[in-house]
């Protein structure tokens, strides 16, 4: 009995250790879901490791994801399907909704430009398959202008800024934290939104492979990403002052992306699904993508469950 009862305990052991040593790879934007889960105490015990990788933007994670150095990730519907239509091994396993005004064209404080109209034959820069390309693309399409009525530079958030701020281009289609940073610290403005344009999806992704093989894992971050989540609904300021923090900013900036944001988990149903749908179709119709893909294949919904829970 001594003996089957220690050779229980060093199983035990043994699982518990193997626990403790595996290692989930997140890729994190600007600090987004480590300062959230941080401020809400969801990092605490939790059974395994998590390796944080930091971004400025969806393209690099996504990159980071299809080479296989992390195995999960935030971004944006718009660079999802740009992946996805190029056959990169992603799949989204949560959708965040958030309001639509923190993705935006922004425009220096003193700039003549006062509406979309006045950007006719102007230089906008963004990033290429971003959201702010999306932004773009929908504004032109609901407008009923042509591609070539406005010069589209395609930069990364680091040379879109210097750009922007050197006067390069005229104005800057970009998503927070960065229209919060320019409207708080260096007064720009919003000339559009993505209010009624797009949808405002975004999704945790992952690899096939981890999803198969660290399906605990994720399950486990995701209800913690969805519980942190419905926490900072009613503590803004708690999750502003950690992120300023993590990022070294200052927290008038978060507080600003933050109170209007109100982000939060969701399941993946079907309102996703027609929602991811729309954007590919945009994506196609513009030609950035050369397949039309079917939205349902390439969303993974076994995660729901953990979601809805965690999210009560």
């Amino acid at each position: 009995m001594i003996r089957l009862m220690l050779a229980g305990a060093l199983l035990l052991g043994s699982i518990e250790l193997a626990a403790a040593q595996t290692t989930l790879r997140v890729g994190d934007q600007k600090g987004n879901a480590r300062a959230v889960m941080e401020a809400a105490g969801q990092l605490n015990d939790v059974p395994y490791r998590i390796e944080w990788k930091e971004f400025p933007a969806a393209a690099p994670l996504l990159e980071a994801l299809s080479a296989g150095a992390i195995e999960t990730g935030l971004v944006g519907d718009a660079p999802f399907t740009f992946a996805a239509a190029s056959g990169g091994p992603v799949k989204a396993i949560a959708a965040i909704r958030q309001t639509r005004e923190g993705l935006a064209i922004l425009v220096p404080e003193n700039s003549p430009i006062k509406s979309f109209d006045d950007l006719r034959g102007k230089k906008i820069a963004t990033g290429r398959g971003s959201i702010g390309h999306q932004l773009v693309l929908a504004a032109l399409e609901k407008n009923g202008w042509a591609a070539s009525d406005v010069q589209i530079a395609f930069l990364a958030p680091s040379d879109a800024k210097i750009a922007y701020s050197q006067g390069s281009v005229d104005a800057w289609s970009t998503w927070e934290p960065y229209v919060s940073q320019e409207e708080v610290l260096f007064k720009s403005r919003r000339i559009i939104t993505s209010e009624g344009l797009t949808p405002g999806l975004s999704f945790q992704v992952a690899r096939p492979e981890a999803i198969r093989d660290k399906r605990a894992e994720l399950t486990d971050f995701i209800r913690r990403l969805t519980a942190a989540r419905a926490w900072s609904l009613d503590n803004v300021n708690g999750y502003a002052e950690t992120w300023g923090r993590l990022m070294n900013i200052p927290t008038a900036v978060p507080q600003n992306w933050l109170s209007r944001a109100r982000i939060r988990i969701t399941p993946i149903d079907d309102s996703v699904v027609v929602d991811e749908q729309a954007t590919i179709d945009l994506y196609f119709r513009w030609g950035l993508i050369k397949q039309k893909l079917d939205a349902a294949e390439i969303v993974d919904r076994s995660f729901s469950d953990a979601i809805a829970k965690a999210g009560l």
